[in-house]
């Protein structure tokens, strides 16, 4: 495939557009997560399955890639006196910036948030009250500034030191589902908008490629020897940011932090022609690999940042992803580290060139997006509107409850 035909300065995202009404946007999951229906997209012909028999359609030695991050309840509601309603989301940590730590803390944290309501507040701290294991607990908000253009600092403080922060998210916050289902949160989300593999806190939307998966399918993955491996990307709301510029160079990519540990990225690294991502996110993840070793190896300033337009920057990257990988495990043991942490603000559009990954499990995605564009990218501009019709003539459902596709280049 030729991947310098397209100019990114000229792709115009009117042109990754299709008809999606509200009654093609799956609001709940099925009923059994792996009934779901599956698309299957393989040298450039269409045939569908349900997702239970995923395990019978890969062959012994392919390796899945899942994204262990589970989602927080991120979404926290206060009242001023004068009984006007405050909704803060928090977005990821700032001090301390790690996810673990701040998550550890049992004193107070800031984070980055989104505010709602914000004209009405700003001044004076809010105050919450809520039990935790029968013990009275209250939350106290601290507006600090504003931090870029979407973002607010926001202090949180609590009066009892033996609850900590991810406690403290669990008792008091909402799981926060996506906007686009037009309906509340629901106390079934909080076990339907998990993976059964999520493990690690500070996604603020979950990377739903995984919830198809049950107990059952990796079982039966494992028994017809496919191999399995994780890498954590925490999701941020930036993946529900509408593109609304007439191009797609004029949009801002949002940052994403990443962990993989050393014995996963040996693991890629030993079956890098049998890679499936399972979800946008872990594609992301693992492209990033390729271009923080390629930081590493010409000793780029800030290895451990992918930027939004580097794999467009410099069409002479040279190195071979087994070359990447060596040398971030090279980096790794020379810094006594058992992980890599990271961060990306990657954008895939169509002429950017997959190093690492043969084939991805996506559900179907909004119009007009840059998730959308990454299919394109990847399946090719003429093919993602085959597939995306295909779906639609045949009641697939779409976004994030919806049904999924498997797409191999």
């Amino acid at each position: 495939m030729c991947y310098n035909k397209i100019d990114i300065n000229n792709i115009e995202i009117e042109n990754y557009n299709y008809p999606l009404t509200q009654d093609r946007i799956a609001k709940y999951p099925v009923e059994e997560r792996d009934k779901s229906k599956l698309l299957i997209w393989n040298n450039k012909q269409i045939t569908q399955k349900l997702f239970c028999d995923l395990p019978q359609l890969l062959k012994q030695g392919d390796m899945l890639i899942y994204n262990n991050s589970k989602v927080i309840q991120a979404r926290l509601y206060f009242k001023k006196e004068s009984g006007a309603d405050i909704e803060i989301f928090c977005l990821e940590p700032y001090n301390p910036t790690s996810y673990e730590t701040s998550f550890s803390k049992t004193d107070n944290v800031v984070w980055k948030c989104m505010v709602r309501n914000l004209k009405k507040w700003k001044q004076n701290s809010l105050k919450r009250n809520t039990y935790i294991n029968n013990i009275d607990v209250e939350l106290t908000a601290t507006y600090i500034k504003s931090f870029g253009s979407m973002s607010h600092l926001i202090e949180f403080n609590w009066n009892k030191p033996q609850f900590n922060f991810a406690q403290i998210l669990s008792a008091f916050g909402e799981l926060p589902i996506p906007p686009y289902l037009n309906r509340n949160t629901q106390s079934s989300d909080k076990q339907t908008y998990q993976t059964v593999y999520s493990r690690i806190e500070g996604s603020v939307a979950a990377p739903t490629a995984g919830l198809h998966f049950t107990k059952q399918v990796l079982k039966q993955l494992a028994l017809n020897g496919i191999i399995q491996d994780e890498v954590t990307l925490h999701v941020g709301a930036g993946t529900f940011h509408p593109v609304k510029s007439k191009y797609i160079s004029q949009h801002d990519m949002h940052t994403e932090y990443i962990s993989i540990n050393k014995h996963s990225i040996e693991n890629i690294s030993k079956n890098l022609e049998h890679i499936i991502a399972v979800g946008t996110t872990s594609v992301r993840t693992l492209e990033s690999l390729y271009y923080i070793g390629c930081n590493l190896l010409t000793n780029k300033n800030n290895p451990m940042h992918v930027e939004q337009w580097q794999p467009y920057n410099n069409n002479n990257y040279t190195f071979t992803p087994q070359q990447a990988l060596n040398a971030i495990l090279q980096y790794l043991n020379n810094n006594h580290l058992w992980a890599l942490e990271a961060s990306t603000q990657i954008i895939i559009v169509p002429s950017f060139k997959f190093r690492m990954v043969n084939s991805i499990i996506t559900n179907f995605h909004q119009p007009k997006s840059t998730l959308l564009l990454l299919i394109a990218a990847f399946v090719g501009n003429d093919n993602w509107q085959k597939i995306y019709n295909y779906a639609l003539n045949n009641n697939f459902r779409f976004l994030s409850y919806g049904d999924s596709s498997i797409l191999t280049r």
